[in-house]
């Protein structure tokens, strides 16, 4: 399995380069308008892939289209939920053929400053390699273009409005619809869905001083304490260690494993998912996973790579315990666990005020926001 994943990432890094020299400059003229919240760097886009409106507004019609699945059942939306800060509340996702994952689906609030996708795959960098697996992918189905791709270029050439779209998105690209233009128009979609104005934000950003409330604020104290340690993997403006923008002189990678699963004693996760030794092969990289932002995080349950803990109580249990197989394991900790996980005690009201913290990074006008609605729905 870990051949076949790393193999399949080398294909999509090359299919990814394809159209690189085709003349897919769109744009490089216009001068995309950010509005980025207070607080908030400008994130880092490829040279080959410049923001512009054009793009983005393309990029929104093809993430809600159905087309884009083979059998036309699902879309990108099918799995990321606007209303949910782009994620689903199924415990793993299911591809358009029915097929079930064995993954939470992440959510995409602010992922142009994530410096690797998707769970654990440190190869996957960008968000125009990233669209190629869910299209083309076959371990697991997801859209069920793989090795169609043609097919699924045809059937957006024959919409006579969509091909003109491309055009005016790309109008330099030799083939206005091509794989390149289509992931390029799909990360730059995603690459808009910034999210900055939770109460949070306008407390510290805005300084509102009566944005959060004192059980939040009490919350926060908590979160960014030592006793607890939670902005170790949950830091900086996104609450995400792995965080890139274009100030950013070298990003970083990190993976970490949470102590969620210990089943042999020595730290192994299930087989059916053991983290990021699956493409790498080091026996250190166990149960290692990309710690996901921590933005709208009330609305984005169910928690974890796997979905397997269902509310945010349960993810603080979790933490407090040293690690959920901890609790499996007569107290005994997995030897390959993240040294920040270390367990801590919360009194009944402790625990409160901390989930209350994180009910105060719910940006309500973003999962709202029409601009990343869907364009086909009714008025």
């Amino acid at each position: 399995m870990a051949w076949r994943v790393g193999r399949r990432a080398g294909v999509l890094a090359v299919l990814a380069g394809l159209g690189a020299g085709c003349g897919d400059k769109g744009g490089e003229a216009e001068t995309y308008a950010w509005k980025l919240p207070a607080g908030f760097p400008t994130p880092k886009v490829p040279a080959d892939n410049p923001m512009t409106e054009a793009k983005v507004q393309l990029g929104r019609r093809l993430f809600f289209d159905v087309r884009l699945s083979r059998n036309e059942t699902q879309s990108c939306a099918s799995c990321h939920d606007p209303a949910r800060a782009f994620t689903e509340p199924l415990v793993t996702s299911q591809g358009s053929t029915g097929e079930t994952h064995r993954r939470n689906s992440q959510g995409l609030a602010n992922v142009a400053y994530a410096t690797s996708l998707t769970w654990a795959n440190p190869s996957l960098t960008t968000l125009e390699a990233q669209a190629l697996v869910p299209l083309f992918g076959k371990e697991p189905v997801e859209l069920g273009f793989g090795d169609r791709e043609e097919e699924l270029l045809a059937r957006l050439r024959a919409v006579p409005a969509l091909e003109a779209e491309f055009r005016s998105a790309f109008p330099e690209a030799v083939e206005p619809v091509s794989v390149a233009t289509l992931t390029r128009a799909l990360a730059s979609f995603q690459r808009s869905l910034i999210s900055g104005n939770s109460p949070y934000d306008r407390y510290v950003y805005g300084e509102e001083v009566e944005a959060m409330t004192r059980q939040q604020k009490r919350g926060m104290e908590l979160f960014f304490s030592e006793r607890l340690e939670c902005d170790h993997c949950h830091s900086g403006f996104n609450f995400q260690d792995a965080t890139v923008h274009e100030a950013t002189f070298e990003p970083i990678l990190p993976f970490h494993n949470t102590g969620l699963y210990n089943e042999d004693g020595q730290g192994t996760y299930p087989a059916k998912d053991p983290g990021l030794i699956e493409l790498t092969g080091r026996p250190e990289d166990m149960g290692r996973f990309r710690a996901p932002s921590l933005r709208n995080v009330a609305v984005t349950a169910p928690y974890m790579h796997d979905g397997s803990l269902a509310t945010l109580s349960d993810v603080l249990d979790h933490y407090a315990a040293g690690g959920h197989a901890r609790l499996a394991n007569g107290g005994e900790a997995s030897p390959l666990q993240s040294g920040f996980v270390r367990g801590f005690t919360l009194t009944a009201q402790e625990k409160e005020d901390v989930l209350a913290f994180l009910e105060s990074l719910t940006d309500t006008d973003f999962l709202t926001d029409p601009r990343f609605s869907d364009p086909f729905a009714a008025p």
